[in-house]
């Protein structure tokens, strides 16, 4: 009786390839949901200009569906807000004793404020209020937090309207400074995007800043001028020198003057901190190119976990 030998395996079958990635490369495959390179990124991000601008616009519009008015809270909701101000800090606290044209003032300084605080609230949701989209498509996420910092400039410039109509009441009327109302809110925008794109990530490991952010926020407004001339403060000299220049260099702050000393004529140039316009930009270059790289530095974490 003979038993047979079990034959050898060939050398080729023994060894299982053990540098996966070479192989994976060999034959043409990635890795799934790796970040793309930063030039891919952008060239991605532009091919889907119009599903950024179509998801904005129905964001916009699916807004207050639910509510009766619907639309007419885009311009009510700035409204109340400065109503509210004005008989608080306007009537109460005789804030606007010493401000011209008060209430131009008050309310410009609520809808460009609202501008920003908006688009920051809607980036800490961007991932996170999405997540089922980030998990069944494949796209540049960032395009989650642009479209929704988009939708806030829309909404802003619906809202303008409103603004402007209530400047014609107060004598206010159409002047060559108006024009600088468009790069001073280019700029805003270009920063608030930054910033959004910034909260998203940030929001989307850490869902809990999103119940934080209102406090911050409105710490933010209170110390950007909105309802009180910070000139008139910070020239009585009553804040260490280190504070007045953060509180007059703020963004938000700034921004919010630039449009003011557009659009209001009482507002004049001598009201502005040195070199507004150097530093609405870099704060605009900065936020607006930070909070890209920021973003598209976690790219294929977001959805995941």
């Amino acid at each position: 009786m003979t038993t047979a030998t079990p034959s050898r395996p060939s050398p080729a079958a023994a060894a299982p390839p053990t540098d996966l990635a070479a192989l994976a490369a060999r034959h043409g495959l990635t890795v799934s949901g790796a970040r793309p390179s930063l030039g891919a990124y952008i060239r991605q991000l532009w091919s889907r200009r119009h599903f950024i601008t179509a998801f904005a616009t129905a964001k916009l519009t699916a807004q207050y569906s639910q509510a009766r008015l619907g639309q007419v809270w885009q311009l009510a909701t700035p409204l109340l807000n400065a109503a509210v101000y004005y008989l608080i800090f306007g009537k109460l606290l005789g804030t606007g004793d010493d401000v011209p044209d008060f209430v131009p003032f008050l309310v410009t300084g609520v809808f460009i404020w609202t501008f920003t605080a908006n688009s920051i609230m809607a980036g800490t949701r961007a991932v996170s209020g999405n997540i089922g989209l980030v998990r069944a498509l494949h796209f540049p996420r960032a395009s989650l937090p642009i479209a929704l910092a988009l939708q806030q400039l829309q909404q802003l410039l619906f809202s303008l309207g409103a603004l402007v109509a209530i400047l014609f009441c107060f004598g206010e009327f159409p002047r060559g400074s108006w024009l600088l109302a468009i790069p001073a809110l280019v700029l805003q925008a270009t920063f608030n995007t930054g910033l959004s794109m910034a909260m998203a990530r940030i929001a989307a490991r850490t869902p809990d800043v999103a119940q934080l952010m209102p406090f911050v926020l409105r710490t933010w407004m209170y110390a950007s001028g909105v309802m009180w001339s910070i000139d008139k403060v910070l020239g009585s000299d009553r804040l260490p020198h280190l504070v007045a220049v953060l509180i007059r260099y703020n963004p938000a702050a700034l921004y919010i003057d630039l449009v003011r000393f557009a659009f209001i004529e009482s507002f004049t140039a001598d009201r502005l901190p040195p070199h507004v316009w150097a530093a609405a930009l870099l704060w605009a270059v900065l936020a607006g190119a930070g909070g890209f790289l920021y973003f598209w530095k976690a790219e294929e974490q977001y959805g995941r976990g």
